[in-house]
């Protein structure tokens, strides 16, 4: 493979964006692999919109804290967190930067936190700026960057940490979800953990981060056969020299751009260790990625069922047709299992065939119908052009794998569009 195919440009469009966008496939037709990767690699600044109002926790926590104010700090809590969401639904419609966004929810579904648990949307917002700051940057500063979110100490209980009444929930995830997994350490380590990070809270004046050295527990610790006063910065250094840190993280980068199907050992140790000596630099990682024979494999492609956000907005993004309002897209995301900004658990959501079931596969095809339909005969002008110009050319285009259904009899680009998306071959990417 010297030069990328239209179809081999669409794959790593579709993989690293929002939908399989016309212009950008095209900006990457005929270029060799390593230089596509690099400008998919180099994306232009991700520039947030201005976001709407929310009560900043000063004023918020202390109405979750009073029973008589608990119910009106839950119903702000959701109205302003609906209007969250619509604003990011509206940064994913109108980004110049689609790989930034789709990195920021990447992250966003490694590090949970939830609006139903933490009832602080400004908190969630502020989060999600960071995530968005440390994407494409370095895992080890993201990690750092976690443990004293606000969200996250908020989501996991780690601002109750104190010294006298040790708080395990942030330890227990930080070993288990994000770094070296289960298997990997003993309940001992998990206690040693909650107590190394002992003092990280929320300044109660603010919302922001604050360490209270009164209430760390600076007594000698015993964490995975390491001895030592630690503090919640040693934790995690002691965790990221740990070999299975690097091989998680690419266990769920393998996931969300290669495959479903899980990878062969002897890929997650190579591309782990390469991973490291790049001292947890993520755009390394995902260099490795995308220029590695598993990702351009014929097998790995068309294999990855679609979540939400990929086919509610990478479908308005592909094809000019008219867009639902935010509130209706919001509450799509919900039907279909993606509510942003709320994961089902720390978990997060599991994806791939965790998409599909009998009702998300009615509601998919009910949006795809809705958006694609209309009166091919009539006279008005719709305004829709689509680029591609002919039969094969919209099905290289519009899906990732050939049709199950037979194409339609009648010619017509819309017609044609308007099949192609209803197609069970247009659900994978």
């Amino acid at each position: 493979m010297n030069t990328l195919t239209f179809s081999e440009a669409r794959h790593l469009v579709a993989r690293t964006g929002l939908g399989a966008e016309w212009g950008s496939i095209k900006k990457l037709e005929g270029l060799p692999i390593p230089q596509a990767v690099e400008f998919i690699l180099s994306p232009p600044p991700s520039y947030t919109k201005p976001p709407p109002y929310m009560t900043p926790w000063r004023q918020m926590e202390p109405m979750r804290g009073e029973a008589m104010q608990r119910k009106d700090a839950w119903v702000r809590a959701k109205k302003e967190g609906e209007n969250l969401q619509a604003w990011w639904i509206d940064q994913l419609l109108t980004t110049r930067s689609p790989f930034t966004e789709r990195m920021t929810l990447f992250w966003h579904n490694y590090f949970t936190s939830s609006l139903q648990k933490t009832q602080q949307p400004s908190l969630l917002y502020r989060q999600n700026l960071m995530l968005r700051q440390n994407a494409l940057g370095n895992f080890r500063q993201l990690l750092r960057s976690v443990a004293r979110d606000p969200a996250m100490l908020v989501y996991l209980d780690g601002y109750k940490n104190v010294k006298a009444s040790p708080n395990e929930n942030f330890a227990r995830e930080l070993l288990e979800l994000f770094t070296i997994g289960i298997g990997n350490y003993t309940e001992q380590d998990v206690r040693a953990a909650a107590r190394a990070f002992t003092g990280w809270g929320v300044n109660p004046g603010n919302g922001h981060f604050i360490f209270r050295a009164e209430q760390h527990d600076n007594s000698r610790l015993i964490f995975l056969r390491r001895a030592g006063s630690f503090n919640g910065d040693d934790i995690i250094e002691i965790l990221l020299q740990h070999p299975r840190t690097a091989e998680r993280v690419v266990e769920k980068f393998w996931h969300e751009f290669v495959s479903d199907a899980g990878p062969a050992r002897r890929t997650v140790m190579s591309w782990a260790n390469q991973f490291r000596k790049a001292d947890y630099d993520i755009k390394t990682l995902l260099r490795v990625i995308l220029n590695s024979p598993e990702f351009w494999a014929a097998s790995n492609r068309g294999n990855l069922v679609k979540s939400p956000v990929d086919l509610l907005i990478g479908t308005v993004r592909m094809i000019p047709y008219p867009r639902l309002r935010h509130s209706e897209m919001v509450n799509l995301c919900r039907l279909l299992g993606q509510r942003l900004f709320d994961p089902p658990s720390v978990k997060g959501w599991e994806g791939g065939n965790d998409w599909i079931s009998t009702q998300t596969l009615l509601v998919r095809a009910a949006y795809l119908a809705k958006i694609s339909r209309g009166n091919l005969n009539a006279r008005v002008d719709t305004g829709l052009r689509l680029p591609a110009k002919e039969g094969q050319e919209m099905l290289d285009w519009l899906l990732a794998v050939p049709p199950v259904n037979p194409l339609p009899d009648i010619p017509g680009q819309r017609r044609l569009a308007h099949s192609l998306l209803r197609d069970p071959a247009f659900q994978v990417s």
